[in-house]
């Protein structure tokens, strides 16, 4: 038996040990997709953990989703795969600073990413994903102010779709704030045939220059539904390893082979079996915090 079958063996003796549910998102190693219970993006992981009562989650991802595990499932020991992947867009909204602007805007209605921190789901009204912020947005009174954060680029893609005025942080994924229009137009050029897909915290004038703006679930959703047979996927390439999976006579190519976040792509197989066996990087958070931020995200799950 070679290395990788023995930690699965070893992975899937621990998860039946532990009572443990492994939760993967989409940008992780297709190895440990492989051998999770539930794959998805932030908004399915987030369903997911709220609905599991296993003892233990194992998360697969970065430390924003690993505290929206906790925040939904505070009974549950919550256990980060790795301690050190950390999502450098949720670093851009300081809670101090964010404490500051709803002082001096109490009549602002705060937006929250998900991909943000615990402490700042704590201080704002409501949470969204890349795959409900519309739905989110649409549901705001038309009269009332908004601030969107901290993604610039999925905020201003809200603002030109739905034509709703709100404020951005200055905030952005730095993975798809380096796709760029010149990356769309060489790939068209090479695959005239194939629908070009994008995510929607990418730059406005990319999504502007693709077929289609998707959030990773429903770029699985499409792909799938679709009568085309070739895609450009143009976000992080974790995603290719599902697609391929459920589209087998479809042919997908990468937008760009450097699209790849390195926190993601620090997850190994032996990070899930260290986590499941030691549950050393438990995520820890207070009554308070929890309280506070577990409105916000049950705010958006509530919106129809």
């Amino acid at each position: 038996m070679n290395e990788q079958n023995t930690l699965i063996e070893k992975i899937s003796t621990l998860r039946r040990e532990r009572n443990a549910v492994i939760l993967a998102h989409n940008y992780v190693s297709a190895d440990i997709q492989a051998i999770a219970d539930f794959c998805g993006d932030s908004l399915e992981l987030s369903i997911k953990a709220a609905q599991t009562d296993a003892k233990m989650l194992v998360v697969c991802g970065v430390r924003f989703m690993a505290e929206t595990a906790k925040i939904l499932s505070p009974r549950a020991t919550v256990v980060m795969v790795r301690s050190d992947a950390g999502c450098p867009m949720a670093d851009m909204v300081d809670p101090d600073e964010l404490k500051a602007y709803k002082a001096a805007n109490p009549d602002t209605l705060l937006i929250a990413y998900v991909n943000t921190t615990a402490e700042v789901k704590a201080l704002v009204d409501i949470c969204c994903t890349s795959g409900n912020a519309e739905k989110i947005v649409s549901s705001i009174p038309a009269d009332k102010k908004i601030m969107f954060l901290p993604d610039r680029n999925l905020g201003s893609n809200l603002i030109n779709k739905l034509n709703r005025p709100m404020e951005l942080w200055h905030g952005c994924c730095p993975v798809h704030d380096a796709v760029t229009v010149e990356m769309i137009n060489a790939m068209r050029e090479k695959f005239p045939r194939a629908q070009i897909l994008v995510h929607p915290e990418c730059r406005p004038e990319v999504v502007k220059a693709a077929d289609q703006a998707l959030s990773t679930g429903a770029m699985l959703n499409y792909v799938t539904a679709s009568s085309h047979d070739e895609f450009v996927i143009g976000t992080e390439s974790g995603i290719l390893y599902r697609m391929m999976q459920a589209n087998p006579g479809k042919k997908f190519y990468l937008l760009q082979p450097e699209i790849l976040c390195a926190d993601m792509k620090k997850l190994t197989l032996a990070d899930v079996e260290r986590a499941l066996r030691t549950g050393k990087d438990e995520v820890v958070l207070s009554d308070e915090i929890i309280r506070a931020a577990e409105s916000s995200i049950r705010e958006m799950l509530s919106v129809k």
